[in-house]
């Protein structure tokens, strides 16, 4: 470029120093020489501005083709855009069908296992009743067997000593002293013969208490455990919550006085 503006240096200055032509405003300047200093100027130039006026004279060719491509890649982006979202819109789709589809199915799985600990739960829990109930029934018939035969076996006892005594009252008839001894221990032996059937029904009663409370704490585990369970599947499910009552103080005492009496 620096020759370009020393070319245009040496023209201004030639046509500054040229001769003028009287009465005019123009002047006489050497052609070749001015010829010459055009050439270099245009020589001068450098190639890429040949380019430039090509692409302003192409310039609304070229917009309009850079516009038309424009338009033709956002309407394949628009397109894809669109594909892309219909696509993920179609796997979301069936991504929740298939989480859905699961969790049903994990509901039904639990609630089927819910149905079976509970099944398990309540034969588990009426079997420990009867159990309960078979061995408190069993444990009172021996008590009261062992309370009978303990009474049996006092007044065999009493009419014993009392037969011997009245025997032995009968052989010393004579004898008013030993026979009011022999009336005596009779009535010792048979006070002391009630005294110990009535301890022993009451250490069989007694007895009989322990292993009636003892079933029922039993029982009352048993109950709390299938409550807990029952509470715990309810709160997971929302199933119908159904409770045991567990018994009051004052029940406990009359069930376990009815067993008594019974």
């Amino acid at each position: 470029m620096y020759r370009v503006f020393q070319a245009l240096d040496d023209l201004i200055a030639m046509i500054e120093e040229a001769r003028n032509i009287p009465m005019t405003n123009n002047c006489v300047v050497p052609r070749q020489d001015s010829l010459l200093l055009l050439d270099e100027i245009r020589d001068a130039f450098p190639g890429e501005l040949d380019d430039a006026q090509d692409v302003l004279d192409q310039r609304d060719s070229i917009l309009a083709e850079a516009e038309a491509k424009a338009r033709e890649l956002v309407g394949n982006a628009q397109a894809e855009a669109n594909q892309t979202l219909t696509d993920a819109r179609a796997e979301s789709e069936g991504m929740v069908a298939d989480a859905n589809a699961q969790a049903n199915k994990l509901v039904v799985d639990a609630r089927e296992r819910s149905d079976a600990m509970m099944l398990t739960a309540e034969t588990e829990a009426a079997a420990t009743v009867d159990s309960a109930q078979r061995q408190a029934e069993d444990t009172t018939s021996r008590a009261r067997a062992e309370a009978e035969r303990t009474v049996d076996d006092a007044e065999a006892l009493y009419d014993r000593m009392l037969t011997e005594a009245r025997n032995e009252q009968q052989r010393m008839v004579s004898e008013s002293e030993v026979s009011r001894v022999a009336d005596e221990e009779a009535r010792r032996v048979r006070e002391d013969a009630y005294a110990e059937a009535s301890r022993r029904r009451d250490e069989c009663d007694d007895y009989v208490e322990q292993k009636m409370a003892e079933f029922e704490d039993v029982l009352a585990t048993t109950i709390r455990t299938v409550q807990r369970g029952r509470a715990e599947m309810a709160g997971g499910y929302a199933y119908g919550r159904e409770s045991y009552d567990e018994p009051g103080a004052g029940d406990d005492r009359g069930y376990r006085d009815e067993r008594v009496r019974r």
